[in-house]
């Protein structure tokens, strides 16, 4: 499939910004939400890590990872299904040292003897709330040429408002940073402000060896998180390298991003940032090409295979095996794998997650800022 030659192995933290959509993560955590019609979350990132030639990627996972296990398998997929290195996922609990963790310090003490093991020079971490088709070499050659200790990636823009007005008992945190002739000077915590920010993309590359020595000292002093705790504090010790970027990418932060920046891929500019370039890969699902039946009409949509369209649908996201009835409307959707909208039922700005049943004649509508969300197996 790909080259892996890079000096590099990447850790994946998929549960970090979970309560930020706790109607998508109530049995499975955000790397496994679906996305853009046939895709999980996590496939993005670990994607662009594989078309980098990153051939050794961990997964630390937390809670309601059965659904991520499934989707990754063995991680034939991506290629990475080998004897050395390959797709490692880490379940809490896998190992006497491996616990449940907060935040990434506490993750990667969980598991500083495999990392202790390993042979490449740099580690790349990344979350998996963003979808994004990225270049990890050219983070890499510049990370290199800068001679920093530590390249933390980011993108000017203004800070979504799901972040801004998460739930009080969230613990996920967002980060935007101070920019000094492309070296971070400061590090912000949850600032509100409405501008543009250098909002941080939570990913970093550092020397192994050197993340190694700052978990160890960070884990003992009961420290949690690598930009709190160990970045910020110490921004006039530690070199840290800006790296911008540029791209398009999809963050989600609560439901109505969710929404939003699934219906943004029925614009070709955006659909064609994210997929441009380099091949995003995924778990194989053998079907049919979607039908569209006789009567059936359509304006607007992304249709995954295995659909089967007898009605009306109108700019909407439809996954896998999506079923609308003869004399259904759709309108401003995304119905989630194996949504069944039956004969006569009029939806519009629904989400619905998978194997959800919309039964004869039901209408239902939402709003564009407030769309409606089914839960998984529900039948209305």
């Amino acid at each position: 499939m790909v080259n892996l030659n890079a000096d590099a192995l990447g850790i994946i933290f998929p549960n970090s910004y979970d309560t930020l959509v706790p109607e998508l993560v109530s049995k499975r955590l955000m790397a496994s939400i679906p996305f853009a019609g046939r895709y999980r979350m996590v496939d993005f990132i670990l994607s662009s890590m594989v078309n980098s030639g990153i051939g050794n990627v961990s997964i630390l996972v937390r809670q309601n990872y059965m659904s991520l296990m499934d989707h990754l398998g063995s991680g034939r997929a991506w290629d990475l299904t080998r004897k050395n290195g390959g797709l490692n996922i880490v379940p809490p609990f896998a190992e006497e040292q491996v616990k449940v963790y907060t935040g990434r310090v506490e993750g990667l003490a969980s598991i500083l003897d495999f990392l202790k093991r390993q042979k490449e020079k740099y580690v790349i971490m990344s979350d998996a709330n963003i979808a994004v088709n990225f270049n990890f070499n050219a983070l890499m050659d510049a990370h290199i040429a800068s001679g920093a200790d530590v390249t933390a990636v980011y993108k000017e823009e203004e800070v979504p408002k799901g972040m801004v007005n998460k739930p009080a008992s969230s613990t996920a945190m967002y980060y935007t940073f101070g920019i000094e002739n492309d070296k971070v000077k400061k590090i912000y915590i949850n600032l509100n402000e409405n501008k543009k920010q250098n909002l941080s993309m939570n990913i970093y590359i550092v020397e192994r060896e050197r993340l190694i020595n700052w978990i160890n000292t960070a884990f003992v002093r009961g420290y949690r998180y690598f930009e709190r705790d160990i970045l910020a504090p110490n921004l006039d010790k530690i070199n840290v390298h800006a790296y911008k970027f540029e791209g398009y990418s999809a963050r989600i932060c609560d439901m109505k991003s969710y929404f939003d920046e699934n219906m943004k891929l029925l614009y070709d500019e955006n659909l064609d940032g994210l997929f441009e370039g380099s091949q995003i890969y995924t778990k194989i699902r053998d079907d049919n090409p979607t039908r569209y039946m006789d009567g059936a009409k359509v304006k607007n949509i992304m249709a995954a295979d295995g659909c089967v369209i007898e009605g009306n649908v109108e700019n909407s996201v439809l996954f896998r095996g999506v079923k609308v009835g003869k004399g259904a409307k759709v309108r401003n959707c995304v119905l989630m794998q194996d949504t069944v909208v039956e004969a006569g039922a009029d939806i519009e700005y629904v989400i619905s997650d998978k194997n959800v049943t919309i039964t004869d004649g039901k209408q239902i509508k939402g709003t564009d800022t407030f769309p409606v969300f089914i839960a998984k197996h529900r039948t209305v």
